[in-house]
């Protein structure tokens, strides 16, 4: 499960598919309608919001709008109509070592979106969250880029 914090304009069609799927799995979990998934590391933050499920709406809801943008089909319905506007701080660390994961995820998947997004050094973010000063996340699984 990758719940990116770059905002999802970045993601080619197969991350941004992956994204919406895996953000309604982490609603499921929120929700506790599914077994598994319940301690996975993406869901930290949501968890320590002060309405997680409030949270994850408002961020599906981002990559519900990106999807339209490209008129894709997702279903709206599927993530609720309760939202928020407190958002979820993120640390530059993370915003950086999440854009040098995407790029190397399009080298080989996608070269003309990797292209795009090549030179890029500072991204945009989903809306619901916010950056501050800090390193990669501690519950990030590093890999060396």
């Amino acid at each position: 499960m990758r719940l990116w914090s770059i905002h999802p304009k970045y993601l080619d069609s197969k991350g941004l598919v992956a994204l919406w799927r895996e953000g309604l799995l982490a609603r499921a979990v929120l929700q506790e309608e599914t077994k598994g998934y319940k301690n996975h590391p993406q869901l930290i933050r949501f968890k320590n919001h002060e309405n997680p499920l409030a949270a994850i709406n408002t961020y599906l809801l981002n990559v519900y709008r990106e999807s339209e943008r490209r008129s894709y089909n997702f279903n709206r319905n599927k993530i609720g109509l309760e939202f928020t506007e407190v958002r979820i701080n993120v640390t530059q660390g993370q915003i950086i070592y999440e854009l040098k994961h995407l790029k190397s995820k399009l080298k080989t998947r996608d070269p003309i979106k990797y292209s795009e997004i090549e030179k890029l050094t500072i991204p945009d973010i989903n809306p619901i969250f916010h950056i501050v000063v800090g390193d990669i996340e501690t519950w990030e699984v590093v890999k060396n880029y």
